[in-house]
């Protein structure tokens, strides 16, 4: 890939540079969470009006549910917001998950799990799971779906469904971390200056994962799995200008070689986190439908 940065991102990071906000790592947790609830709607613009926006509880965690419709049954797609493990909510991700709810004809399960450094590893795992599982056991058609640490949560439910003999329809993993390594070329290249840092993710896993052992767990890195085989067809997205890039890639070429049908898109000019970006960045939109398309031929099949 060449670096060509898209002139909607460089007009964002130039707003965030003349911003003067302190690199994450410099961040309390608590100054981190502020500033991404602050920004989310700024970034995102109003978020599109749906047939039916709720609150529920489901296996025991809170869950925002967003329906484009109620005529029918629709298919589910639990989603896992990104951050980190760290930061993220509901409100964070709400336009997004609207718009992937009107966009791929099924009701969006958004889950609030439980987050670091209050709960750490292997929590937010097992938040994902119950409501996962949940949605699976009534036998209607699910998929999981994520951006960078829910994207991570989205690939460990893939392979724990397989292994509960689930039939997951899809996986969507945009730009996921799926594993630990903070030494691929990506990692290098991208380190700073484009929004998410190397220094950043070490921020993220000392939070989530303090314990260097178990960060090689396949549970926090789905990349280290001993089999990838049967898992649900997938989607993967990556980004030129994104720490994270490398893993993406090396996670939809071992779905691939193992069998799994895995579609991977490269958004070259991109950053990390752009998915949210639908008020400033054009391409945020064109990643939806792509997205979107993936899971409406899944629940077709």
């Amino acid at each position: 890939m060449s670096v060509n940065m898209d002139p909607q991102v460089r007009a964002y990071l130039d707003q965030v540079a003349a911003a003067g906000i302190p690199p994450l790592e410099q961040l309390s947790v608590q100054q981190a969470r502020a500033n991404t609830e602050a920004a989310a709607p700024l970034l995102a613009g109003p978020p599109p009006p749906l047939h039916s926006v709720e609150d529920r509880v489901i296996a025991g965690v809170p869950s925002g549910v967003y329906a484009p419709e109620s005529d029918r049954e629709l298919p589910a797609v639990a989603y896992f917001h990104g951050g980190g493990w760290v930061f993220g909510s509901l409100e964070t991700h709400e336009a997004l998950c609207r718009r992937l709810a009107a966009a791929a004809g099924a009701e969006v399960v958004a889950v609030d799990y439980r987050m670091a450094p209050e709960h750490r590893f292997p929590a937010a795992v097992e938040d994902a799971w119950k409501v996962t599982s949940e949605l699976a056991a009534g036998g209607r058609t699910v998929a999981v779906a994520g951006d960078s640490a829910g994207g991570n949560l989205a690939a460990v439910m893939a392979i724990k469904a397989r292994d509960a003999g689930i039939g997951l329809s899809h996986q969507v993993l945009i730009y996921p971390v799926t594993d630990c390594d903070l030494d691929t070329d990506s990692y290098v290249a991208n380190a700073t200056g484009y929004g998410l840092t190397r220094a950043g993710m070490g921020w993220f896993w000392d939070h989530y994962v303090p314990d260097p052992a178990q960060r090689t767990h396949p549970d926090a890195s789905p990349l280290r799995a001993e089999s990838l085989a049967r898992v649900a067809p997938a989607t993967v997205a990556v980004c030129e200008l994104d720490p994270l890039r490398d893993e993406g890639v090396a996670y939809a070429e071992r779905l691939h070689a193992e069998g799994v049908p895995t579609r991977l898109l490269r958004y070259e000019g991109m950053i990390h986190g752009f998915a949210r970006m639908f008020a400033l960045i054009d391409r945020s939109h064109d990643l939806m439908a792509e997205v979107a398309t993936g899971l409406k031929e899944s629940f077709e099949r």
